[in-house]
């Protein structure tokens, strides 16, 4: 009974600490476009989030009875599976974020659960229905209406604002900009958080600690919010770089209309219990926003790294946490190599990220990687947008020695 109660705090730490990525992993999706427009400074802006992240994950269980209930039979999950699961998750998330890729940290977690549970029961223990439905195709669809949602809300603000005047005009999407980060802060909230409350509700009912079918406790879905928001107010500043300068160069405009957009499918995926990535739909938000401008241009070099990341997002996942189970059934012994695996690979990481700090100092500088081939051709060919308004300060600085050489892009 003592080992059964140590490996099950053992999960529910492990779960938490899982949370904690999935907040500084996930910063991005709320608040890169409104820091890389200049409408919150760094700080402000992880700090908004990380409180609305909190509440939001009072808001439903939805999303958390579909991990505990649906995905897989939960008759036959032992806590051990679930911890090599979560190791699978983690380390994919640490990997992503050290090179700066918004990869999702649902999928991560969803392939960690099935490549465990298989490894432990076989493929029956999979709900492949429920696979389908509620994680594969929201993972296609979600971006894809994000996207276009966004991309057409961009056209119809600066077709709406072309009289307006500049400086009024940029200082209200600024403010709308900041309501509709508040708004996908509180959707990622409602949604990924969630995801940690029915991992550990599961692994409660794998224990025997709750009875089948059972909602989240109180204490889970608490813990949960709070690392999520511990994890989101440091900020993952590598990933915020990469979607709010990698991607494209946003205006206020496009900012207000990705996040829009990004937070509306969120919501409506929580309710009807998704486990949608939300880094898929803000990624694909940011890229409909960006052609949505006249000129605006997608850096597709950036773009395609960002497809391939979600990828093997699932599989990779899966693959790290079948062998986590695999070395976990061989005894105790197996179980504490992988916890020493998982922290020593995690310290790794840390230590290798300390080479290039990113932080809330840099996070809006030009990133290493230059335009690919086709962001320089589209430029070249594209005539500049006409009339826009709430042209950033950063951009008029740096184009003060040629006033009259218009760029293809805006650079915030």
């Amino acid at each position: 009974m003592e080992s059964f109660s140590l490996i099950l705090a053992i999960v529910v730490v492990t779960a938490l600490a899982f949370d904690f990525t999935n907040g500084f992993h996930d910063t991005a999706n709320a608040m890169a476009t409104t820091i890389s427009t200049g409408a919150l400074k760094p700080k402000v802006a992880v700090a908004m989030s990380a409180v609305l992240n909190l509440v939001g994950a009072f808001l439903s269980v939805e999303v958390a009875n579909t991990i505990s209930k649906g995905l897989v039979d939960e008759t036959g999950i032992r806590p051990e599976v679930i911890f090599a699961a979560l190791v699978g998750a983690i380390l994919w998330n640490l990997l992503t974020w050290l090179v700066g890729l918004p990869s999702s940290s649902s999928h991560a977690l969803m392939g960690g659960l099935i490549g465990a549970a298989i490894a432990s029961a076989g493929v029956g223990a999979v709900h492949g229905d429920v696979l389908v439905t509620k994680v594969l195709l929201p993972a296609i669809a979600a971006p894809l209406v994000a996207g276009i949602a966004a991309m057409l809300g961009a056209r119809l603000t600066y077709r709406l604002g072309r009289k307006a005047d500049g400086k009024a005009a940029a200082k209200g999407y600024r403010a709308g900009q900041i309501a509709s980060a508040g708004l996908v802060s509180l959707a990622h909230g409602t949604n990924d958080a969630q995801k940690t409350m029915g991992i550990i509700t599961l692994a409660l009912v794998a224990g025997g600690a709750l009875a089948p079918d059972s909602d989240p406790p109180l204490w889970v879905i608490l813990s949960a919010g709070i690392a999520i928001a511990l994890g989101t107010y440091l900020g993952g500043w590598r990933i915020i770089r990469t979607m709010g300068k990698g991607l494209t160069d946003l205006q206020p405009q496009q900012g207000f209309a990705a996040q829009t957009s990004a937070a509306t499918v969120i919501l409506a995926s929580s309710h009807l219990g998704f486990s949608l990535s939300t880094t898929h739909s803000v990624s694909g938000a940011v890229m409909g926003a960006g052609l949505g401008r006249k000129g605006g241009v997608v850096r597709w070099s950036t773009a395609t790294r960002m497809f391939v990341a979600w990828g093997l997002t699932l599989p990779a996942a899966a693959l790290v946490a079948a062998i986590a189970e695999w070395v976990c059934g061989l005894g105790d012994w197996g179980t504490a190599l992988v916890a020493v695996f998982l922290v020593a690979s995690s310290a790794a990481i840390w230590k290798i990220s300390r080479r290039e700090v990113v932080d809330h100092t840099n996070v809006v500088d030009d990133g290493p990687e230059a335009a690919g081939v086709v962001t320089q051709a589209m430029a070249a060919v594209t005539p500049p947008p006409a009339g826009v308004t709430g042209e950033p300060a950063a951009a008029v600085a740096s184009s003060a020695s040629e006033p009259k050489a218009p760029s293809a892009t805006t650079t915030v």
